[in-house]
C-alpha cells in the first residue's frame, strides 16, 4: 500500500498528532466556554437580544483583523503565535471564571457581569482571529505534499468531534457543576492543550519581515478573492447564509422556555449542527459531487432559511406548533 492510500498516512507522523491532540482539547474547550456563555448570559439577563450581542461582541474583532491576521501569520514564527494565542484564551477563561466565583456575584450586578462577559468576549474574537489560521496553517508545514489531503480529512473531522463533545458536555457540566465548574473544566482542557502544542516545532515566516508591506499584502489576498468567481461566490453565499440564518444562537431560548429540557437538553441542541455536519462529511467522502455542485449549495442554504423559518413559527403559533419545531431543527442537523 503507498502512502497516498493509507487512511492513517499523516497520523503516523509524531508531531501531527500532537497538533491534533492539542487541537482537539482547545476546540473542545472553545466550544464549551461558547455554549457556557450562551446559558450565562441568558439566565443572567432573560433577553434573547442578550445572546445575540454575545455573537457581535466575537464577530466584529474577528471580521474586522481577518486580513491584518493573515498576514502577520505569514511573517510570524508559527509555533510561538499559536502559544501566545492560546495563553491569552487561558487568560479570558480565567476573568470569566473570577466573574462566575461569590466574589463576582456580591460586587457586581447582574448586568455589569454580562456587560464584562462580552468584553471579555470581544478579546477572545481577536485571539480566535489569529490562532484558528494558525492551525490550518501548521498542517501544511508537518505533512509532505502528498498525504496534504488526508491530513486535511484528519484535521476536519478533529475540529468536528471536538465541536460536538464540547456543545454536548458543556451541558451536562452546567447541570452538575454550574457555571464556576464548567469554567474550571474548560480551564483544565486549554492547559492540557498547551502541553501537546509546546512539543511543536518552530516554523518559521514564508517570507521575510518588511519583503511586503501589510496593505500590499491584504490587496493581494483581496485581488485574488475577487479574481476567483467561484470562491467568491461561495464565501458570498456562506457569508449571507450564516449571517441571516443564525438559529443556532437563541437555543438556549429554545431550550430553557421553550422545549424546557434545561442544560443537558441544551448542550445536545448546540451539538445538532455539527452532528449534521459528521454525518455529511462522511456521506461527501463516501460519494463526493462531481456535478452540479453550486446547484447543491443553493438548494442548501434554501433549505437551511426554510429550517429557520419553521423555527421561528414556534415563536408565533406556540406550543401547538412541537412539530414545526422538531422538523425545523431536524433540517439544521441534515445542513
Amino acid at each position: 500500500m503507498t502512502i497516498n492510500n493509507d487512511p492513517f498516512a499523516s497520523v503516523k507522523i509524531a508531531e501531527y498528532r500532537n497538533l491534533m491532540a492539542g487541537r482537539f482539547l482547545f476546540i473542545m474547550g472553545l466550544r464549551m466556554m461558547g455554549t457556557l456563555v450562551g446559558w450565562w448570559v441568558y439566565n443572567l439577563t432573560n433577553d434573547p437580544f442578550a445572546i445575540g450581542l454575545i455573537g457581535l461582541s466575537e464577530v466584529i474583532p474577528a471580521v474586522t483583523l481577518a486580513l491584518y491576521a493573515g498576514h502577520i501569520i505569514d511573517l510570524s514564527e508559527k509555533r510561538k503565535l499559536l502559544l501566545t494565542g492560546v495563553i491569552l484564551y487561558l487568560t479570558a477563561v480565567l476573568a470569566l471564571l473570577m466573574l462566575s466565583t461569590s466574589y463576582g456575584s456580591n460586587h457586581l450586578s447582574n448586568n455589569w457581569i454580562a456587560i464584562s462577559i462580552y468584553i471579555i468576549i470581544f478579546f477572545t474574537g481577536i485571539v480566535r482571529s489569529f490562532t484558528g489560521p494558525t492551525f490550518g496553517v501548521f498542517v501544511a508545514h508537518i505533512v509532505p505534499k502528498e498525504i496534504l489531503q488526508n491530513a486535511t480529512t484528519w484535521n476536519q473531522g478533529t475540529w468536528l468531534t471536538a465541536s460536538v463533545s464540547g456543545h454536548a458536555i458543556c451541558g451536562f457540566l452546567i447541570a452538575g457543576f454550574g457555571i464556576t465548574g464548567t469554567l474550571s473544566a474548560i480551564t483544565l482542557l486549554i492547559i492540557t492543550s498547551s502541553f501537546f502544542l509546546v512539543r511543536l516545532k518552530q516554523k518559521p515566516p514564508l517570507n521575510k519581515r518588511g519583503e511586503k508591506k501589510t496593505w500590499e499584502s491584504v490587496k493581494e489576498g483581496l485581488k485574488f478573492v475577487f479574481k476567483t468567481k467561484e470562491l467568491l461566490g461561495a464565501l458570498s453565499l456562506d457569508l449571507f447564509a450564516v449571517l441571516f440564518g443564525g438559529a443556532v444562537a437563541m437555543v438556549p431560548v429554545f431550550a430553557r422556555d421553550i422545549l424546557k429540557v434545561g442544560p443537558e437538553g441544551f448542550g445536545f441542541l448546540n451539538a445538532a449542527s455539527d452532528l449534521g455536519s459528521i454525518c455529511i462529511v462522511i456521506l461527501l467522502a463516501l460519494f463526493p459531487l462531481r456535478r452540479n455542485q453550486g446547484r447543491i449549495l443553493m438548494f442548501a442554504v434554501a433549505a437551511l432559511g426554510s429550517a429557520s423559518l419553521l423555527l421561528d413559527c414556534q415563536n408565533y403559533f406556540g406550543c401547538h406548533l412541537q412539530l414545526c419545531l422538531l422538523v425545523g431543527w431536524l433540517m439544521v442537523l441534515v445542513l
